[in-house]
């Protein structure tokens, strides 16, 4: 079997389950509790707070550990968005666009819904990219107390000039939420100058159920979680030791890894998109060609059925997906891909691929390709 669905999950690398193991065993301490064995714990967990932070770009101080991406994306989007409005009142906006994954966009219902936060969705072009000058015209119309962009699309691998909506909003005094739970271990998160960055433990290689968002210290953040004063009163609840020293492992790996890999991968995914081309006629790329993830392909099949497609692939030995695994099981076209505009009927016919950080042996981009060709033509006959 060939996995090519890497943005959903990665396999766990084996040398963070090692690193996890005494956590999971003898180190099994409390980290708020003042004893030998708690303070085992809370060193390991600082340990890992002080690497995150170091992939992040912030202080330790700044990182919240979290239950995945999607706590991590609530709490930053709800807690700033929240914290700013008991701060300064007036501030009552929250920016964001309609390609967003469904925990910024579930976030920023909710904050319509209850608390009257007045949203603004910024257009996206038919490559999924925001235009600059979009956020400055909508940052002149709205009290916004944030921006949430995601860094890199989950489902078109679209990236994002995060460093020019950065610099507007910095402009205006707004902070600028990132979703980096796609882009973490592929590209530098440390160069955005975000004031707050998700990432997730699972796309890095590991555990599924820890997560993390880095958050300034000079913005207001209001804490969705209540009971405890863990990670300093932003997030109540024990925290998942084995789980931060997992994922700060996995950071520093591919951090190592990352110039390296994403060039190499990047190049191995560039001669898959063009043998699919060359092999399908009628497949058509999604999303930005140059400026995109290193790993992500993304067609539709007009006349196809994605789901079918899909099937014939898995028959063939190829897992893939399509699109966001959030949205798995929807029969709704694609949110993402309606707002770069393309028709309903062919959003449904699309088929994601992912690859992984270990690049592929030589020869095999095309012969995915040829596999490709052979289900889309099993299924349109």
């Amino acid at each position: 079997m060939l996995y090519l669905d890497h943005a959903a999950t990665s396999p766990v690398r084996p040398e963070v389950l090692e690193a996890m193991h005494p956590f999971l065993t003898g180190v099994y301490g409390n980290p708020s509790s003042h004893h030998t064995v708690g303070e085992a714990a809370s060193e390991a967990l600082e340990w890992a707070r002080g690497r995150v932070a170091a992939a992040l770009g912030m202080r330790a101080s700044e990182v919240i550990f979290t239950s995945g991406g999607t706590e991590a994306n609530n709490l930053a989007v709800k807690g700033i968005v929240l914290g700013a409005r008991r701060e300064d009142a007036w501030r009552h906006g929250l920016i964001t666009t309609p390609i967003e994954h469904e925990s910024i966009l579930g976030s920023a219902e909710y904050l319509h819904r209850l608390h009257d936060v007045e949203v603004t969705l910024l257009p996206v072009d038919d490559h999924g990219s925001v235009a600059v000058d979009d956020l400055r015209t909508a940052l002149d119309h709205t009290d916004a107390a944030l921006v949430s962009v995601g860094h890199a699309n989950n489902e078109i691998g679209t990236v994002q000039d995060v460093t020019g909506l950065v610099a507007v909003a910095r402009e205006r005094g707004v902070p600028v939420h990132v979703d980096a739970v796609q882009s973490a271990g592929w590209l530098d998160l440390r160069a955005l100058g975000a004031d707050a960055v998700s990432i997730a433990g699972h796309k890095l290689g590991s555990p599924k159920g820890i997560g993390a968002v880095g958050v300034r210290s000079r913005v207001p953040l209001e804490p969705l979680l209540h009971g405890g004063a863990q990670e300093r009163g932003r997030r109540s609840g024990t925290e998942n030791v084995a789980g931060a020293v997992g994922l700060a492992t996995a950071l520093d790996l591919v951090e190592v890894e990352r110039v390296q890999n994403a060039a190499v991968v990047a190049a191995q995914t560039a001669a898959f998109i063009a043998a699919v081309r060359d092999a399908v006629p009628r497949a058509a790329l999604t999303g930005s060609a140059d400026r995109r993830l290193p790993n992500l392909a993304s067609f539709t099949f007009a006349g196809t059925s994605g789901e079918a497609v899909l099937l014939e692939l898995e028959r063939r030995g190829v897992v893939s997906s399509s699109g966001s695994a959030c949205a798995a099981g929807s029969d709704e076209p694609s949110p993402v891909l309606l707002a770069t505009g393309i028709p309903p009927e062919v959003a449904q016919t699309s088929v994601r691929f992912t690859f992984a950080r270990t690049p592929l042996p030589d020869g095999a981009a095309h012969h995915i390709a040829r596999l490709v060709a052979d289900a889309v033509a099993a299924v349109c006959r």
